[in-house]
């Protein structure tokens, strides 16, 4: 299970699903500053560009291998290959939006994949094994009052009942067959990483465009709706942290405060100086089939056990989210 790293010391080894992705990538620069040696699954590597490792520049520093993690033959032979110690699942359709319209594909990439991994690592019969499976803060639905790890799911769209789905999957296979499985419940995590179409990207590199001269409109949906946005960067350390404790349990991740969409557009135009209510539109078409209006958390189970505690709130979300796409790099 342990490889010479260094030529000295050894070394975890960390198997990552999803290793393409915002979290994937920022996991895989926590986990090589902590002198593992990583290996990332992408469906077809020779053809993936692995673009956020690049940009991260970590990309010749993470082994990469081609497997569907729909597949239980592909599956069985990454991990074989690899000898991990360590499995994050963090592979999946990642946009509340986009599963309204891929209803069928956003469950078997969550759900059908999360259970494979869990049946292979059943099946190979290695109980060192530590699994993570990531989970979302959507499978709780409207939370007037901020939950915990207690409080009863209420999915309200195709993404959630997905993640539901799976997060029960772990809870039956670490009871039914005493494997060290967790899923860490995610409320929104941010980084310059996430692509155009997560709304605060889309909302980010609208209003620089606006700042920098373009005449464009900000076409939105419901901006009354409230959530709780972190720093993605700070999320991947709640992961691993997750499977370093002695028994595996879930953990609620979020910030443990919240605001209005409508509060995040105003403070990205207000950095830019500028007033939203110049550049921003209505769109109906943009609005979900089902939505949750409100999204709070109480992560004192982080806090307690896991010696973890958000750093960055939705103002510190922003200005660094403004930064980064001031910094980067145009045409």
């Amino acid at each position: 299970m342990y490889a010479l790293a260094g030529g000295n010391k050894l070394s975890k080894k960390a198997l990552i699903f999803g290793i393409s992705g915002q979290d994937g990538a920022l996991l895989a620069q926590l986990l090589l500053s902590k002198g593992y040696d990583v290996a990332g699954v992408s469906r077809d590597a020779q053809l993936s560009s692995f673009h956020n490792l690049k940009v991260l520049r970590i990309a010749d520093s993470v082994q990469t291998f081609s497997a569907n993690p729909v597949d239980f033959r592909s599956v069985i032979n990454v991990i074989s290959k690899t000898c991990p110690l360590e499995i994050y699942n963090l592979t999946g359709q990642s946009s509340v939006g986009l599963s309204f319209e891929q209803p069928v594909e956003t469950f078997n990439s969550i759900g059908i994949a999360n259970l494979t991994l869990l049946e292979t690592i059943r099946f190979l019969g290695d109980k060192s094994i530590r699994y993570y499976n990531a989970g979302s803060g959507e499978c709780f639905g409207n939370t007037a009052a901020p939950v915990t790890e207690e409080a009863p799911f209420y999915p309200r769209s195709p993404y959630a009942v997905a993640k539901a789905t799976a997060f029960w999957q772990v809870a039956n296979y670490r009871e039914a067959y005493d494997l060290y499985a967790c899923s860490g419940i995610l409320f929104n995590h941010e980084s310059p990483l996430r692509p155009e179409r997560f709304v605060t990207q889309k909302i980010v590199r609208a209003a620089c465009r606006i700042a920098e001269g373009s005449r464009e409109k900000l076409a939105l949906g419901n901006i009354e709706i409230e959530r709780d946005w972190g720093w993605a960067e700070e999320y991947v350390d709640a992961m691993w942290r997750i499977l370093q404790q002695e028994r595996p349990e879930d953990y609620i991740i979020a910030t443990g405060t919240s605001c209005k969409l409508r509060e995040f557009v105003e403070a990205v135009f207000e950095t830019l100086s500028l007033n939203w209510k110049d550049h921003v539109v209505h769109n109906e078409t943009l609005l979900r089939p089902s939505d949750i209006m409100q999204s709070r958390a109480r992560p004192l189970k982080a806090e307690k056990f896991l010696k973890w505690k958000a750093k960055s709130t939705c103002p510190d979300v922003v200005r660094k989210l403004v930064s980064a796409e001031l910094a980067r790099p145009r045409g």
